[in-house]
């Protein structure tokens, strides 16, 4: 997901209010791993949907299969108002169950036996919420397209998937597989994750549309989108073979999209190039057109960007290069790496997502237009940085951190991209973050140190000042003759991180610290640049 311009003030308000809120019970049933989800790990969804589209309501079940890691029989699913769960039951008895808020617990019947796989089948029905404004706020939208004819679809990130259908709704865990069958109208086509399996004809005059997905998937990341689709594919010929390439547009624009998405391919190029191959081939590469901006759902990344290049049609970093690409194609598709590869396990590390994902667009800029371009992109984002508060957010409360972790997080790759100094080494760490959290939800640890460890350097400190402080680190130096005194000012303790600065028209690395040291010129002191590519700021003393 993508913030910019009018919805980045809209998310630094709600941001700013997530900081000062006082965290309820709900808050902690919702992020945190309670006993009644740490005893069983999930295997295998099936998700079965009925729309009634003129009550906009939706009716089904949910078959939820896990294995039992300890012996419990108390299940925590989640579920949010107006949804309710209707009934639930275990291999043909019923379940009883009770409800606190958001999360429903059930008291299964059944010895859960360590290590056996067992299943529970959960009914539901409701009016789910409906989204006040797409993709940033959570639910359901309902729209018509230009023909009159209805145009649907959900998007969940951060509000949970719970808003619409039954699940166990916490980041650790991602289900192994999954089938998503959901009927609509005959007039009209649905479209999820995976491939599709098989299309029902149903004596009622609705279609049943059953897609299945065959990697490991985050619950936010399941979508249902529903619309007069008309379809075209390609194939694209990468590191692990031929990827099929699938659009679902709306059918007057059909020409439109036949253009646009030739950057598809653009894309996969590029990020195959530096993140590794796309983490779904069992899957698919979808883009599927909806009536908001856009989202990240697991090989049905979903596109509203009304078929222009930039942000609907603006350059986020003003340099030019923004103008060069198709913002949603490019940003929601580099989610497919980080996020739906490589998952947080709390949302407080969102910054996993969305800092590299932000990246991912200057990446982008430098496969096809050069590292000078690239540079200039990640540069020009510097603008929308709002230092508000630290990019980690609350843990075990279901809270993410400033919204600074798009732009501020990109600028902080980009340092250690700078620091490292070796553009193939710096490739191999994203190819292998990508390779060694290969579907796989993670903690801002384990990304940490693993870049620590391969870029051979201890970055822990450059971790600490841009993700969990708000200050700009500041480069204080002062010229006496031929020497050149510094030291690092609002740096958080004990910031080390190395710097390239220009003496004279020569590139120099120096390594400051939060005391004062001296270096000595083999000339007088005429000049001093910082390097710009580090996100700082610098004060000569006179």
């Amino acid at each position: 997901m993508k913030l910019t311009y009018a919805f980045l003030a809209l998310f630094i308000c709600t941001a700013l209010s997530a900081q000062q809120k006082q965290f309820t019970h709900q808050d902690s049933l919702r992020g945190s791993i309670t006993p009644e989800r740490a005893w069983w790990d999930l295997t295998y969804y099936h998700l079965s949907i009925k729309t009634d589209i003129d009550k906009k309501h939706l009716k089904g079940s949910n078959l939820v299969q896990y294995k039992v890691l300890k012996s419990d029989q108390r299940m925590q699913i989640d579920l949010q108002a107006p949804m309710r769960i209707t009934k639930v039951s275990q291999d043909g008895v019923n379940v009883k169950f009770v409800q606190d808020g958001n999360a429903w617990f059930l008291e299964l019947p059944k010895n859960q036996v360590k290590n056996s796989v067992n299943e529970v089948l959960i009914e539901f029905e409701g009016n789910p919420v409906i989204s006040k404004n797409p993709p940033w706020s959570g639910g359901v939208t309902w729209k018509k397209d230009s023909n009159g004819l209805d145009f649907i679809a959900t998007s969940c990130q951060g509000d949970g998937a719970s808003l619409w259908w039954p699940n166990k709704d916490h980041m650790y865990d991602e289900v192994d597989s999954m089938l998503i069958s959901i009927t609509v109208p005959e007039h009209l086509m649905n479209v999820s994750n995976g491939r599709l399996r098989s299309v029902d004809q149903n004596a009622d005059k609705t279609k049943t549309y059953n897609w299945f997905v065959e990697n490991p998937i985050n619950n936010y990341g399941v979508n249902m989108n529903i619309g007069d689709y008309v379809h075209f594919s390609e194939v694209y010929n990468g590191e692990k073979g031929a990827l099929d390439c699938d659009y679902y547009v709306l059918r007057e624009n059909l020409g439109k999209a036949k253009e646009q998405f030739k950057q598809a391919s653009l894309m996969l190029e590029a990020f195959e190039h530096w993140f590794g191959p796309y983490p779904f081939y069992e899957d698919s590469y979808k883009l599927v057109e909806v009536p908001y901006l856009g989202m990240e759902h697991q090989s049905s990344v979903t596109y509203g960007n009304k078929y222009a290049n930039g942000y609907l049609g603006r350059d986020v970093s003003g340099s030019g290069w923004g103008l060069k690409f198709d913002f949603i194609i490019i940003h929601e598709s580099g989610h497919e790496w980080f996020a739906n590869n490589i998952t947080y396990k709390d949302i407080a590390d969102m910054w996993i997502h969305e800092s590299f994902t932000s990246y991912s667009e200057n990446i982008y800029v430098d496969y096809h237009f050069g590292k000078e371009a690239s540079q200039e992109y990640v540069i020009g984002i510097r603008k929308n940085i709002a230092n508000d508060r630290p990019i980690i957010g609350a843990y075990n409360v279901n809270s993410s951190g400033s919204s600074d972790m798009y732009y501020k997080g990109a600028n902080m790759l980009h340092n250690i991209r700078t620091i490292i100094d070796n553009d193939e080494k710096w490739r191999g760490i994203l190819r292998g973050l990508n390779k060694e959290f290969y579907h796989q939800t993670v903690t801002t640890a384990q990304i940490e140190n693993y870049i620590s460890k391969e870029a051979g350097t201890d970055l822990s400190k450059v971790f600490d000042q841009y993700l969990r402080d708000t200050k700009i680190p500041e480069f204080e130096y002062s010229i006496e003759g031929s020497q050149l005194r510094y030291q690092w000012k609002k740096g958080v303790s004990g910031f080390d991180m190395p710097l390239d600065i220009i003496v004279n028209g020569k590139k120099v690395r120096v390594k400051p610290s939060t005391k004062a040291q001296t270096k000595k010129f083999d000339s007088v002191v005429q000049t001093v640049e910082v390097d710009r590519n580090y996100y700082i700021t610098s004060n000569q003393v006179k």
